[in-house]
């Protein structure tokens, strides 16, 4: 089943903020939470959670189908 990704405005400034190997590394933990629905946290409300990669995070909320990134980050 596809999912989908809405970016936040501060995420989207976020990336854009970030040199091409911080954007690809946050890119990636998005698309390792996609694969991970189980562990999204209830769609709807004000329910978040946070990922972690080897430095990046992502903070999200979940929504049927998909996810939206809330805020980014990348510790390079």
């Amino acid at each position: 089943m596809p999912y989908e990704v809405d970016l936040a405005v501060r995420a989207e400034g976020a990336l854009d903020e970030l040199p091409p190997e911080g954007r690809q590394e946050v890119m990636e933990t998005i698309a390792a939470v996609l694969v991970r629905p189980r562990e999204w946290p209830e769609p709807g409300g004000w329910h978040a959670a946070v990922v972690f990669g080897p430095r990046s995070w992502v903070s999200f909320t979940a929504f049927l189908g998909g996810i939206e990134a809330i805020d980014v980050g990348w510790a390079g």
